[in-house]
C-alpha cells in the first residue's frame, strides 16, 4: 500500500500504517527508551517499535507534545511511560532511566535522538546560542548514553544504543554548531563502542541526510528549496526511513555492529549542497 505524506511529515494514521520489512513482534517483550519521542524522528521511531511489540518509555522537554503521543501510542498496543524532562541535566536523566526500570524492569535499547539547533551562518553564532547547541546536543547525549550503560553495568545485563546524529561528513555549513556536537557524538560512540563492549553494550549511530518532518518548519524557504537537490537521487528522505534503520541497528539482525555509523542520506555525503539557511549568493551555480 502507497502511503502519501501531509506536508512536513506524517499523520498519526498514516505512521501506523507505512509498511515495514519487519516482524510484527520483533521487539516483544522489550524495552525501549526514545528521546524526544513527541515529535519528528523521535515519534517515528517510537511508533514503528511500538509497532514492533516494544513497551515505550518517551522523554522530551514539550510537555504537551509528550502527552499527544502517549494515547497514540497506547494506541498500536504499546505500554507506555513518558516524562518531561531536559536532557541537559544529568540528574533529570537519572531519575528517569531509573522510573523506567522501575516500570518496565528492564531497559533493552537507548535511542537518543532528543536534540536541537537553528539556521544560522557562523559569524553570527552567539555565545548562548552556541552553548545551548553544544549542551543538549553532545553533553545531552552523553548524559543519556552514560545512564543507561550504569544500569546495565550493574546489573550485568546487555543494552544496545542508537544515537541518532546527522550526515556531518562534508561539514554543515549554516549549521556548524550542531555539525560540531553531532560529529563529537559519532567519535564518542565509536569510543565507547570498544569500552563497554566487554559489558555486552553496543553502540551505533544512525546519520540522516535531508529528512522531511515536523522540524522542518523551523528552517527558512530559501534553506528548504535546496533540500531535494542535497543528494543524487534528488529527493529528501522521511522519519520512516530513519525509523526503519533504528531498527534494523537495534535488532538481533544487527548483533554483530558496534561503534558504527549508518548513513541515511540518498548519497549526500558523495554529492550534495544543502543550505538550512539559505544558499549564500558567492555558492549559487554560474553559467559556464
Amino acid at each position: 500500500m502507497e502511503v502519501q505524506k501531509t506536508h512536513f511529515g506524517f499523520s498519526d494514521e498514516e505512521l501506523k500504517a507505512l509498511p515495514t520489512v519487519y516482524r510484527a513482534d520483533l521487539f516483544s517483550g522489550k524495552t525501549v527508551v526514545v528521546s524526544g519521542g513527541g515529535s519528528g524522528f523521535g515519534k517515528a521511531i517510537a511508533c514503528l517499535l511500538a509497532r514492533l511489540g516494544a513497551n515505550v518509555a518517551i522523554c522530551g522537554r514539550n510537555e504537551e507534545k509528550l502527552a499527544a503521543t502517549v494515547p497514540f501510542l497506547e494506541s498500536i498496543g504499546a505500554q507506555v511511560f513518558s516524562r518531561s524532562l531536559t536532557i541537559r541535566d544529568p540528574d533529570q536523566v537519572d531519575s528517569f532511566v531509573e522510573a523506567v526500570w522501575d516500570k518496565f524492569g528492564a531497559l533493552d535499547l537507548l535511542v537518543n535522538n532528543a536534540g536541537g539547533q537553528f539556521p544560522q551562518m557562523a559569524l553570527d553564532f552567539k555565545v548562548k546560542g552556541w552553548n545551548a547547541v553544544i549542551d543538549t546536543n553532545l553533553n545531552g547525549t552523553w548524559y543519556m548514553m552514560q545512564s543507561a550503560a550504569r544500569q546495565w553495568v550493574e546489573r550485568k545485563t546487555s543494552g544496545s544504543i542508537v544515537n541518532i546524529i546527522a550526515d556531518i561528513w562534508r561539514g554543515m555549513p549554516g549549521i556548524a554548531h550542531t555539525c560540531a556536537a553531532r560529529a563529537g557524538v559519532a567519535y564518542l560512540s565509536k569510543s565507547v563502542a570498544v569500552e563497554w563492549a566487554p559489558h555486552r553494550i553496543r553502540v551505533n549511530c544512525v546519520a540522516p541526510g535531508v529528512c522531511e518532518t515536523s522540524g522542518f518548519v523551523q528552517y527558512p524557504p530559501e534553506g528548504l528549496k535546496t533540500y531535494p537537490g542535497a543528494n543524487p537521487m534528488l529527493r529528501v528522505g522521511d522519519a520512516h526511513d530513519i525509523a526503519e534503520a533504528v531498527a534494523y541497528l537495534a535488532s538481533p539482525g544487527a548483533k554483530f555492529i558496534t561503534g558504527e555509523v549508518l548513513t541515511v542520506d540518498g548519497g549526500e555525503q558523495l554529492w550534495g549542497d544543502p543550505w538550512p539557511p539559505g544558499r549564500p549568493d558567492y555558492f549559487q551555480p554560474k553559467n559556464s
